[in-house]
């Protein structure tokens, strides 16, 4: 009976170590589409500020 309740404790614990993985998983990913949403924001500006200056990488004014 004793070893029952010690195996049920055991996998619970593993379950919330799985859980958390996931979720920390799942942040990790969100943060890294926010970084590159805001990277590829960044690169756009930059290309347009490029264009008004008229050497856009290899589409600006030629």
């Amino acid at each position: 009976m004793k070893r029952g309740r010690e195996e049920e404790r055991k996998r619970g614990r593993e379950e919330e170590r799985k859980r958390g993985r996931e979720e920390e998983r799942k942040r990790g990913r969100e943060e890294e589409r926010k970084r590159g949403r805001e990277e590829e924001r960044k690169r756009g500006r930059e290309e347009e500020e490029e264009k008004v200056r008229g050497r856009g990488r290899g589409r600006g004014r030629q």
